[in-house]
């Protein structure tokens, strides 16, 4: 009996973790490839734009952000528990009901978004930018804030209804149309196309999410008297997550709103946008999984510690393991994407974007932690928690940018995510029995070394030995990786499988 209960706790742990090296990997994939397309856009916009266009594309697109976040009421986000739970149950009079609800709710956060972005348009010009009267800009803009409340209520239906092919295609229909749409306006319009494509992309993301939610379930104006108040739950639900939302959104426009006013220069903000967008936005959707996979999963083991603490640290056993040959490469070989991707003026960036690097392997420990407290319904302590961390972040940028510049900023990032994992370990062991295991700490020890290892080598003059050292621990880094999750997982016998029945059933 002992061994056969040992042997189902075998089988348990390794088809545990082929679950989150699966839907890891199918996110992080879908991602990886508008990654590509996503750089190929900016190079191009970088050398139509320069510094100076791109620092000013971030603002807007910032600001936009900041409002929709401040006005959707955690729609896209607490809509997708409701839909999913009548989705568990098979209730399909039930969901068309609360799809409509979801839809009411949408339009009227749509319509609220669009006011506010033109009553605060002075306000936002005048302490988003240290020179010229953008109100008018910012009236332009409304209707991207509006468009984007309507595309994360159908969004969120998509999720709770688990269609998750249809959100990885839209993803990589957004990301071409954003290509196709926004070279030929900057080419012909320099900045002046900055404002119409932030609309433009805001009006096709919106028409291809319509386009798959529509089909699945068709727009229905009868029986909508009194259905908004059949959304309050989810409107309570959601709103300490805008509140978390909004300080972020926040702290990101206050950081380029500083870097611009202190330097007196968009191309400060442009650099400073461009390393954010290669550390932090670029290898942080490799997470993207957390959401549409490993949060359901937490939340239906919340009540277990136990149960709990496996399924936290093996996410972050994969995370660490899957993202981390990334980071080293990504670590190594800055100095020749930065040119390629963007133009020769981006680089006095690669040492902030190098240093900045490490910010994300300490995400891959901090954010399913995080999520523990979701999970829980602890919107307060998740809330107060991101607080901490904004402010953090906004100091340290201040400090390290007036001391060291922008890789001053590089290191400031860094530096306030090891704080926020701190931060969000010690409250989670204290308050929900949280403990970090200890193979854990082993994997984050030996990925993080080879990623201190690769960051020394980059002060290596000698290009012959950089590049011979570099691939070394890339290599080093992969193979460890690899060599780990094939040891747990029981992916690679199923691709063996797979592929010797194929191949006896063409023979």
């Amino acid at each position: 009996m002992r061994s056969i209960y040992r042997k189902n706790m075998k089988k348990e742990s390794t088809d545990s973790y082929s679950h989150v090296l699966k839907y890891t990997g199918v996110f992080g994939g879908v991602q990886g490839l508008n990654i590509v397309v996503s750089l190929v856009r900016n190079k191009l916009i970088a050398l139509l734009l320069g510094p100076n266009g791109m620092g000013l594309a971030s603002l807007f697109n910032t600001s936009v952000n900041f409002i929709s976040q401040a006005t959707n009421f955690g729609i896209s986000f607490s809509a997708v528990k409701h839909v999913s739970e009548l989705f568990d149950r098979g209730d399909e009079a039930e969901i068309v009901r609360f799809v409509k609800v979801v839809r009411a709710w949408s339009l009227l956060t749509a319509l609220f978004g669009m006011l506010v972005c033109i009553v605060a348009g002075p306000l936002l010009s005048n302490y988003t930018f240290a020179w010229g009267d953008h109100t008018l800009h910012f009236i332009l803009l409304s209707p991207a804030v509006g468009l984007l409340a309507i595309t994360g209520g159908e969004t969120a239906i998509l999720k709770g209804a688990r269609q998750l092919r249809s959100l990885a295609v839209i993803q990589i229909y957004t990301v071409l149309s954003a290509l196709v749409i926004s070279i030929p306006i900057y080419y012909l319009y320099d900045q002046t196309g900055i404002v119409p494509v932030i609309v433009l992309m805001a009006f096709v993301s919106m028409l291809l999410t319509i386009r798959y939610s529509y089909r699945l379930y068709p727009l229905r104006l009868t029986g909508t008297k009194g259905i908004l108040g059949e959304g309050m739950e989810m409107f309570k639900l959601g709103v300490a997550f805008v509140i978390a939302g909004v300080m972020g959104s926040g702290a990101e426009m206050l950081i380029r709103s500083y870097l611009n006013v202190s330097s007196g220069n968009l191309d400060v903000v442009g650099l400073y946008n461009a390393g954010f967008m290669l550390t932090v936005t670029y290898a942080g959707m490799v997470f993207s999984a957390m959401e549409t996979d490993y949060f359901p999963r937490l939340s239906s083991v919340n009540s277990d510690v136990a149960a709990t603490n496996l399924t936290v640290n093996r996410q972050i056993e994969v995370s660490l393991l899957i993202v981390s040959p990334m980071l080293t490469v990504l670590i190594i070989c800055l100095p020749v994407l930065i040119p390629i991707m963007f133009s020769s003026k981006f680089m006095p960036i690669v040492g902030m974007a190098q240093v900045a690097v490490f910010s994300m392997y300490i995400k891959a420990i901090s954010l399913p932690v995080s999520y523990v407290m979701l999970a829980k319904g602890d919107s307060a302590g998740y809330m107060v928690l991101e607080g901490i961390y904004d402010l953090m972040l906004v100091g340290l940028i201040i400090f390290g940018y007036s001391h060291w510049g922008l890789f001053g900023t590089g290191v400031a990032l860094s530096v306030s995510y090891l704080f926020d994992v701190l931060i969000v370990g010690a409250y989670a062991c204290l308050r929900y029995q949280y403990r970090v295991s200890l193979t854990v700490l082993y994997y984050a020890a030996i990925q993080f070394s080879l990623g201190l290892a690769a960051y020394t080598v980059t002060l290596v003059d000698n290009q012959l030995i950089y590049w011979i050292l570099g691939v070394l621990i890339c290599l080093v880094s992969l193979l460890v990786s690899v060599y780990i999750l094939h040891q747990k997982t029981s992916l690679w016998a199923s691709l063996t499988g797979r592929l010797r029945k194929r191949f006896r059933k063409n023979a």
